[in-house]
């Protein structure tokens, strides 16, 4: 079992949201509860666009890609609710862009991870799918996402969200550099 709270805190002092010594409560507000789910709506889809590879069995890739849908439908409420907001409230989109810098750092040297907000012609816009050039979610591998659920770029088997690690057959991180 693990402390969320403490790996809450420790992702959001990781990404510069907060300063080291507060606390992040993902329940004390919306905004709050929204750059919460923000931290893990994303590398869900993201997760789920690299496990099913690993997949065989027709049944686990059916309930798979059904999962995935659902983690895409959540990501993008969620970047479609924290823009909205962070319209009146632009340190909402600050914390989301640090947010996703913070995920980009844990998984690896290649610039994957993309902010809420983007900038087409010199406007910024609405970043509410993010992927790449053709429209498709981007992937991360096992190693990658178990990178930024344990919060650390070294290849480890536990930490952050998950201090004891996991069960199954993939449970080591991927050494990010």
């Amino acid at each position: 079992s693990g402390d969320a709270s403490g790996a809450f805190t420790a992702a959001a002092v990781a990404a510069g949201v907060i300063a080291s010594g507060s606390t992040f409560d993902p329940y004390a507000s919306d905004e709050a509860f929204l750059l919460g789910a923000f931290l893990f709506e994303d590398v869900g889809v993201t997760a789920y666009m690299g496990g099913v590879t690993l997949l065989t069995n027709k049944t686990y890739v059916e309930a798979a890609a059904g999962i995935h849908a659902a983690e895409a439908y959540h990501a993008g409420l969620v970047r479609t609710t924290l823009y909205r907001k962070g319209l009146s409230n632009a340190a909402l989109i600050t914390n989301a862009g640090k947010i996703s810098d913070a995920r980009d750092s844990l998984d690896g040297s290649t610039d994957l991870d993309q902010g809420i907000v983007a900038t087409v012609n010199g406007t910024q816009v609405a970043n509410i799918v993010p992927a790449d050039s053709n429209a498709i979610a981007f992937v991360r591998t096992p190693g990658q996402v178990l990178n930024v659920v344990y919060l650390n770029k070294a290849a480890v088997t536990g930490g952050g969200f998950f201090p004891g690690g996991l069960n199954g057959n993939v449970r080591t991180s991927a050494a990010s550099g």
